[in-house]
């Protein structure tokens, strides 16, 4: 299936769905959808259209907003999935229930951009230690990194 089958078929089984959709560069196509619309879309690129892989999923802190993309990959062509969820509620629905090797990208959102994925089947966390302090996400462009004092094994106090 060639970008143009891709994005006309996408365009057929999602209908008013699609936000956005582009073909930047060659077997390279770019799709939007409303988070409501998030796991339909997931759905048919997964059932119809034979993209059954996340290589991984990204997202982008715009200040305002967080732009989730989900990086599809199947052999020939690559699909990246955007949505657009504002920070002030940056919920996301979890895609495991269609793609169950999203579990760690979908952690790591959580970890690194404080993004709550609801009905993540596991909501642990990944990169971050236990005891790493919330409400602090490392990736957020507003995260300011204070190092704690420095203990010395044996040293003065």
């Amino acid at each position: 299936m060639n970008d143009v089958e891709i994005i006309e078929k996408t365009k057929a089984l999602l209908g008013d769905k699609v936000l956005e959709i582009s073909n930047p560069a060659l077997r390279r196509v770019f799709l939007k959808v409303d988070p409501k619309n998030l796991i339909p879309a997931v759905e048919v690129l997964k059932n119809s259209l034979g993209f059954i892989y996340v290589a991984t999923i990204s997202d982008l802190d715009s200040g305002e907003n967080f732009e989730i993309i989900y990086h599809f990959a199947k052999p020939g062509s690559q699909l990246n999935l955007r949505t657009l969820v504002p920070k002030a509620h940056p919920h996301v629905e979890s895609i495991c229930a269609v793609i169950p090797g999203a579990i760690l990208y979908e952690r790591e959102l959580q970890d690194m951009f404080g993004l709550v994925v609801d009905h993540i089947p596991d909501p642990r966390r990944l990169v971050l230690p236990d005891d790493w302090p919330e409400g602090n996400y490392p990736l957020r462009k507003d995260w300011k990194y204070e190092r704690p004092p420095e203990k010395i094994p044996g040293g003065k106090s």
